[in-house]
């Protein structure tokens, strides 16, 4: 059972920066950026899944990312739209600063 994600409004500004400064989660971030919504299985491979599973619930609570089970694994995606809203230009300023 994957936990509730935050509302729109619910996404506050120091979670979502907290979750974007560890280098392993602003990867996970920008492969998200570059690829749309991907399988948990085949985002970064050379990272244990228990390591991963940490790093996409501190992405998820803090309203970076969406997780929708899909059958065994689940489908991860950014929340583009609602991170423009809440901090516009954000995102894309840190994606453009760190590369992607």
């Amino acid at each position: 059972m994957i936990a509730q994600h935050p509302e729109r409004e619910q996404i506050l500004l120091e979670n979502v920066l907290s979750a974007l400064g560890n280098p392993l989660r602003l990867r996970i971030v920008r492969v998200l950026a570059d690829g749309g919504e991907q399988s948990c299985g085949v985002i970064l491979d050379d990272v244990s899944k228990s390591t991963l599973t940490h790093h996409w619930k501190v992405l998820r609570d803090s309203g970076v990312i969406w997780q929708r089970p899909s059958g065994r694994e689940n489908l991860l995606s950014l929340r583009r739209d609602d991170l423009e809203a809440r901090f516009p230009g954000l995102l894309t300023s840190v994606l453009a600063a760190t590369g992607a």
